[in-house]
Order: C-alpha cells, then structure tokens, then sequence
C-alpha cells in the first residue's frame, strides 16, 4: 500500500459523511469506455462526430443512426460492477457514504448495491414511450431493431440526457445538498469537462477533498490528495 493509499484510508476511516462524484473512468475498469482518452467514443470513427449524434437535434432528425450508435456504443450488455462500484456500496452499507453523484448511465453502482445513486445523465436502464409514456427496459431497445415502437405508434427514447437537453432539476437539487453538506468529497474518473455537471463541485465546502484519476485534473481544484490511478485499482485495496 502506497503512502497515497494509507492517507486516503486514513481520511475514510475518520469519517462517517463522504460523497462521490465520478464519472466515465469509474466504469472503465467493467470494460465501459470513456469518451474523452485516447481510446474514448469520441475519438473513434464515425460518418458523423460521436458528440453529435448524441444531441437532441441528431436523435429528432436521424433517429435511424442515432439507435445504431446507440446500440453498439452506449447499450453495453455483460457487464458487472467492478472494485470501485462494490467498495462504495460497502461504505454506504456501513454508514460512511451518504450519496453517489455519478455522470455514467450504465446502471452498475446500483447493480452492486449501492441505493443513494444521483444519476446526473439518467440511464440505459429505463425507456419510456415519448406518446404514452410506457416503460420499456434495455432488452426491448437492444433487440427490437431499428428506431424502437411503442404498441400505441410513438417513439421510445431511452432515458438519457443527450446534449442540448436539460438535467432533471430534482437530481440537481438533491446532489447539491449531498455534495454541500459533505465533510469529504471523492471526485473520481472524470475530466471535469462536462457541464453543468462539473459545476456541482463548486457547492463543496467540506474538510477533505480527493481526487481519483488516470490523468490529472486541473490544479486549482485545491485538493487534499490526488491519486493519478484507476479508480477500481485504489478504491480495491481500502
């Protein structure tokens, strides 16, 4: 165990009010890619840029390209929580971490158990018809080929937060409470470059505040440990 490591489990063990706020590069160790790294979504090819065809205007306008990338980026099947997910959960389960503020849509803090999870960007996990409203899981979208149909004519949208759209102002709302009345604050597996999701850290007001990730982040964050690794990697020996 590093000394980096034997501090950050010094701040945890001295604490029973933590938040974390993570995004892509907490999921990137279950075999999720990001978006922004060298071998991220958005620097791969495609007949139109990735940051496009996730905007409201694309999925409206070519609805038929939008659930092709959708499909084979996005709707990822397989996979399961990894070091990272299964550790949070445990501090939730012993009191320590009140809130999980997390910009990912994949579904797996809940999958490891984690209840208090804020999804900022909503999830693959629910659909919901634009018409009726009728739900509809990931399998129906996954397999039923083509723009999804609800019985009732109307389009299914998957409930996901694609640019040009607004956050839910309830989830706002509720991840600025956590995030301003944490005494730490985990911030890991994310570039901060997404916002106004990134701009939830500026409510932070706490003792301790942690940075987990890959690449460093920018340096007037202010904070009191920053560990330049893989999040699943660190969390996994506390």
């Amino acid at each position: 165990m590093t000394d980096e490591i034997k501090r950050l489990k010094d701040i945890i063990d001295h604490t029973d009010n933590i938040v974390f706020f993570g995004g892509a590069g907490v999921s990137t160790e279950s075999g999720i890619p990001d978006f922004r790294s060298v071998d991220g979504l958005y620097n791969q090819e495609w007949d139109d840029p990735p940051e496009t065809i996730v905007s409201h205007t694309y999925y409206v306008r070519k609805p038929e390209k939008f659930f092709k990338f959708y499909r084979e980026k996005l709707l990822v099947s397989g996979i399961e929580p990894n070091a990272a997910h299964k550790k949070l959960a445990e501090w939730e389960a012993q009191g320590k971490l009140k809130a999980i503020v997390t910009q990912n849509i994949d579904g797996l803090h809940q999958a490891a158990g984690s209840k208090e999870v804020l999804e900022l960007h909503g999830s693959t996990l629910r659909n919901y018809c634009e018409k009726c409203g009728k739900f509809y899981d990931a399998d129906f979208v996954r397999n039923c080929g083509g723009v999804p149909m609800c019985d009732c004519g109307g389009r299914v949208k998957p409930d996901v937060v694609l640019y040009e759209e607004g956050l839910d102002s309830n989830i706002l709302e509720r991840a600025v409470y956590f995030i301003s009345h944490a005494d730490v604050l985990i911030i890991a597996g994310t570039s901060l470059a997404v916002y106004p999701a990134a701009g939830l850290i500026n409510y932070y007001r706490g003792n301790k505040l942690v940075v987990i990730n890959k690449t460093p982040l920018r340096a007037d964050l202010g904070a009191d440990l920053v560990i330049t690794a893989p999040v699943g990697e660190v969390l996994g020996q506390l």
